[in-house]
């Protein structure tokens, strides 16, 4: 009995994750156009900080219970499973086509970020503190509120509305946008967690470790949603917010949660190995060539960022050893 109630649980989180990834495509796009703002400025901010909730959740926990491996390895395996599984899996469905707009902040704030983040690492000795913290989500303030004021300043978001006006589409009211946002995000993260229950279930069924489902496990259910989101997007041809969500999603890890969470209490990871480091920043360094030429990502650079996520994977299982002995 207890099986068929873990196979109902990944039914759920299934169903859950696609149509919350709708209703909060659906949302963003709403709200991007009432507030005259553009679908990349709102998948580089309210998507993608609504799909990084699941992480925040469990690295503010994690602080909280003195549990810093767990805080700074969901962050890093985040990144990664965002670029390696999530843009490749895109890009193989359907190449996806990138904004010049990302090369000009975004993408070199995000690899920035990143090494960043590993200085601030190796300088406290394998750990984040208080003050570094701080460092980190006051460039997540500063980047906010620069990318509004340029967003504002191209009128892309305005041209967007015009054409929406143009095309005799009635714009959806704010409030009512707000709620499908708001229930999309809901769904995501009730889809996560019932699909990771299931996983965690039948991969202990199998004698996997526990350091190879927290490594991999947890850290792929807490990015279910930028997945669901981004594989949706794409589907619906909103680009924009498919990409825009990996990307942003990838700068509030490391700007919001690795700075909220020591500030509730400092990080120490000792156990967090550094090619998990030097897997996640070569993924964020790899990614801007990737989008550049071309201005877009194949189906054959899917297919490599695919392939470096499962070579990683397979790592991990290697190196934590994927049975209890």
């Amino acid at each position: 009995m207890e099986m068929f109630k873990f196979i109902g649980l990944g039914v759920a989180g299934v169903v859950l994750l696609y149509f919350g990834a709708e209703f909060l495509i659906r949302g963003g796009v709403a709200v991007a156009r009432r507030l005259k703002v553009s679908p990349l400025l709102i998948g580089l901010t309210l998507v993608a900080f609504g799909t990084s909730a699941p992480e925040l959740v469990v690295s503010i926990q994690a602080a909280l219970n003195d549990s810093g491996d767990i805080a700074v390895g969901n962050v890093i395996g985040s990144n990664i499973c965002n670029i390696a599984l999530i843009l490749g899996l895109c890009a193989v469905l359907r190449p996806v086509a990138t904004n010049e707009k990302l090369f000009k902040l975004d993408m070199p704030l995000m690899v920035g970020s990143a090494l960043l983040f590993s200085v601030f690492y190796r300088l406290d000795g394998r750990g984040i503190n208080f003050w570094q913290g701080a460092v980190l989500f006051t460039i997540l303030v500063a980047y906010l509120v620069w990318s509004v004021y340029q967003d504002k300043k191209s009128g892309s978001g305005e041209l967007a509305a015009a054409a929406e006006e143009e095309a005799g589409e009635k714009p959806v009211a704010i409030p009512f946008a707000l709620l499908m946002f708001i229930g999309g995000l809901a769904g995501l993260i009730l889809g996560a967690k019932s699909f990771v229950s299931s996983a965690i279930f039948f991969a202990k069924a199998m004698g996997v470790s526990q350091a190879v489902i927290g490594l991999t496990i947890v850290a792929i259910g807490t990015s279910l949603p930028e997945l669901a989101t981004s594989v949706v997007a794409i589907i619906k041809g909103e680009r924009d917010i498919a990409v825009g969500n990996v990307v942003g999603s990838n700068i509030f890890n490391i700007l919001v949660i690795m700075g909220v969470a020591p500030m509730v209490s400092d990080l120490h990871a000792p156990n967090v190995s550094m090619i998990d480091l030097g897997v996640m920043i070569f993924c964020s360094v790899v990614l801007f060539p990737l989008m550049y030429t071309g201005k877009r990502i194949s189906r054959g650079e899917g297919a490599f960022l695919l392939l470096v996520y499962v070579a990683y994977t397979v790592w991990l299982f290697v190196q934590g050893g994927a049975v209890n002995a």
